[in-house]
Formats: C-alpha cells, sequence, structure tokens
C-alpha cells in the first residue's frame, strides 16, 4: 500500500469517516419508512399508498428519535464503566508504574494534550485501547503484558496511537456506531420473540392473519443491521490508519510502531474479555485463522482492523 502522506490521509480517513457516520441516521429513517411503506401497501388498490406512508412517517419520527436520543443518553452516562467493567480494567498511579507515566506525559506534553486516566488490565496478551466520550473520563489502558514486552520506543508508539484516537475523538465516533448497531439489534430481537409469540398465538386460534406486518419489521431490520455493520467495520478501519499516521508523526519514529504491532501480531487476543464491541477499541483486533479462512476475500469487509501487515507497509514508507 502506497502511502500519500499524513495530512493527505488524514484528510481523506476524515471525509470518509463522516460520510460513514451520516449513514447511521440514514439507515434507521430508511429502515423506518420502508417499514411503514409495507404496511400501507394495498394489494386491492393498486400498491402502495404514498399518502398514508408519509403521514404515518411524521407521526411515527419524532419518537424513534426520542427514543434513540435516551439510547444515546444512557450509553454517554455509563460508557466508562461499562467499558472497564467489560474489560477488567483497573487504574494505575503514577508510583506503580512510573514508566508508563513518563512516557504518556511527554507524549501529552508534546502536544498539549490534558494527561488522560491510566490503566491496566492484568493479562500477558498484548493489546491497549483508548475511551472516554470528553477530557474528565479520557483513558489509555494497557495490558500487563504489552508495558512488560515492548522496549521504551515500541511502547511510545502504542500509546501515541491511542493518544491519537482521543485526539481525534475516534471514541465518540466508535460509541454512535455501536448504539446504532445496538438499535438494529435490538429491533431484531424484538420482533423476532413477537413473530414467534404471535405466531403461536395465530396458531391456536387457527388466526392466519396479522403476522405480515412482524415479518417486514423483522426483515427490514436485519438488512439494516447488516449493512450498518458493515458501516462499522469501515468506519473502525478508517481510524486504525489515521491514528498509526499521526502516531508516527507524533513520536517521530514511525518503525518503533511498526516494530511494536510486529510483537503485538499474534499475541493479542485476550481470553477474559467477551464483548465483541470493547474488542473493537483495541489497537489489534484480528480475526482468528478460522474465520479468516471461511470468511476468504470476503473477511476485509467484516474486519474492525486493517490488517496489520498492511499497517506495518505504511509505518516503513514514511
Amino acid at each position: 500500500m502506497k502511502y500519500v502522506g499524513l495530512q493527505e490521509q488524514i484528510t481523506s480517513n476524515n471525509r470518509k469517516s463522516v460520510f460513514l457516520l451520516l449513514g447511521f441516521p440514514g439507515i434507521l429513517i430508511g429502515a423506518v419508512y420502508a417499514v411503514l411503506m409495507f404496511t400501507s401497501y394495498d394489494e386491492y388498490g393498486g400498491g402502495v399508498d404514498s399518502s398514508m406512508t408519509n403521514d404515518m412517517f411524521i407521526q411515527v419520527i419524532p419518537y424513534v428519535l426520542i427514543g434513540t436520543g435516551i439510547w444515546f443518553l444512557i450509553a454517554y452516562l455509563g460508557h466508562s464503566a461499562m467499558i472497564d467493567y467489560a474489560s477488567g480494567a483497573k487504574s494505575i498511579e503514577r508510583k506503580e508504574n512510573m514508566r508508563v507515566y513518563n512516557l504518556t506525559e511527554n507524549l501529552c506534553m508534546s502536544t498539549g494534550m490534558k494527561m488522560p486516566k491510566l490503566k491496566i488490565i492484568e493479562s500477558e496478551a498484548l493489546n491497549a485501547f483508548a475511551s472516554g466520550l470528553n477530557e474528565k473520563n479520557y483513558s489509555v489502558t494497557l495490558t500487563r503484558g504489552i508495558i512488560n514486552k515492548l522496549d521504551d520506543d515500541e511502547l511510545e508508539g502504542v500509546i501515541a496511537h491511542e493518544l491519537m484516537h482521543i485526539r481525534n475523538n475516534d471514541v465518540r465516533l466508535l460509541v454512535i456506531s455501536i448504539i446504532f448497531v445496538g438499535i438494529f439489534s435490538l429491533i431484531i430481537q424484538i420482533a423476532f420473540r413477537s413473530f414467534l409469540y404471535g405466531s403461536m398465538t395465530r396458531s391456536r386460534r387457527k388466526d392466519k392473519g396479522g403476522g405480515g406486518i412482524m415479518i417486514v419489521i423483522l426483515v427490514v431490520s436485519i438488512i439494516a443491521y447488516f449493512i450498518s455493520l458493515l458501516f462499522k467495520f469501515a468506519l473502525s478501519r478508517k481510524r486504525e490508519f489515521m491514528a498509526d499516521a499521526g502516531a508516527a508523526e507524533m513520536t517521530r519514529n514511525p518503525l518503533a510502531l511498526a516494530n511494536a504491532l510486529r510483537k503485538i501480531s499474534g499475541n493479542s487476543k485476550i481470553d477474559d474479555i467477551k464483548s465483541d464491541d470493547v474488542k473493537e477499541m483495541f489497537i489489534e483486533n484480528g480475526p482468528d485463522e478460522t474465520s479468516a479462512n471461511f470468511l476468504g476475500g470476503l473477511g476485509g469487509l467484516f474486519s474492525t482492523h486493517p490488517p496489520i501487515k498492511e499497517r506495518i507497509q505504511v509505518l516503513e514508507q514514511f
């Protein structure tokens, strides 16, 4: 992969990320309209009643937006606690690890950033991630393994990568993408359970009608969920490239981060973490060999991170 220049890469990734991010509410609104359109279908009246569809859409969309807003509020207020719980991360103080504090503090001072909180996961795997939605709860989390097995230059590159995620508001973008995907996932579960319950009820009553709307909601939600997943994965991959580029500029040592990624590759999996949303935040979250072989060429579309070899190649061309 040819390196095209730091600023050009950042500009390109930002532009593409904005388009991807705008796609999430577009998918949600489109899915709502599609369900209402099928609901207003009149097989005897010659097809879809567009006037009825538009009227229902105007009535329903405020409730959809309010529900989405409440979902966002819950995620915003509980984000840090949920991440810490899912990852098992614990705060560390300066006296416990002067090395990590000094490296982070020097990087923050060089860029005028406020020092984030530092946290650790007690695992020998090599991984790290940044989290937080504002300066009060920004944090960088490192595994015990990555602290112990990387030298100072390599660890500095990893920390710089995570600081770039904070500077670029990547975590905010990731939370938004997770929220929208979660909305479609919840709708699918509700629609599926309602359909099964409704089917059993109609079977007992020998009533074959009334299940069509739930089938429509289920099918539209599955399609919207699938598309939103592709959007989320694409957004995540773009931000990883930009964080790598920013870290190379911050440390002026791109080869150190490239060497760190080599050590991380194949040693990043933390077995105790089950949440896919948390795994997506890590500096490396490659698929296992079985999944990669099964998906083949389509694997890239369903990956949260670009191939680590590709990231190393770009860093080596700085």
